[in-house]
């Protein structure tokens, strides 16, 4: 199955010059669903992997299914203020400004082996923040899965030494 003929472009969103990858017409095609889900997952059945980190929003959507695909347990990354319970917060770079992420503090068990999801690589910044809180709270990344990768930003540069897989690239 072609996942990308399922794939929204549209242009100038969320800001004049940018083309947006919009997957919700993915998502809601029931076979690109689990396709796209099948190929997030298969590198990482048996791997033994723990938990499955989600980032805020469309990574829990991939994340939660990954990780019961996989059989791990599911972990949300979200935006600061938005997790009921002590939180430990990382704060990255953007080309204009700053954005953090926060994950619970007892969310990862040191030890514990992590896949990182979301739906797109772009700049990587969102993923570099993230892999930062799970090694903070002594997790041992395995690796990083996203649906699409936007090869021209360079994002796989932030995480260099990472193992990353991409489903799509464009």
């Amino acid at each position: 199955m072609d996942l990308k003929e399922h794939i929204r472009h549209v242009p100038d969103f969320p800001k004049p010059g940018i083309l947006f990858y919009d997957i919700t017409t993915l998502l809601r095609h029931p076979l690109g669903l689990k396709t796209a889900i099948e190929r997030l997952a298969v590198p990482y059945v048996g791997a033994g992997i723990d938990a499955v980190v989600g980032i805020e929003s469309r990574g829990f959507i991939l994340g939660a299914a990954v990780a019961e695909r996989i059989g791990a347990g599911f972990i949300p990354v979200r935006k600061p203020g938005k997790l009921p319970a002590r939180a430990i917060k990382e704060v990255y770079d953007l080309e204009y400004g700053k954005d953090a992420l926060e994950i619970h503090a007892d969310a990862v068990e040191k030890g514990e082996r992590v896949l990182i999801v979301d739906d797109v690589l772009a700049t990587g910044g969102t993923a570099a923040a993230t892999v930062q809180l799970v090694r903070k709270l002594g997790g041992e990344l395995y690796g990083l899965a996203f649906l699409i990768e936007l090869i021209a930003l360079n994002g796989k540069s932030r995480l260099a030494g990472e193992r990353v897989h991409s489903v799509l690239q464009y």
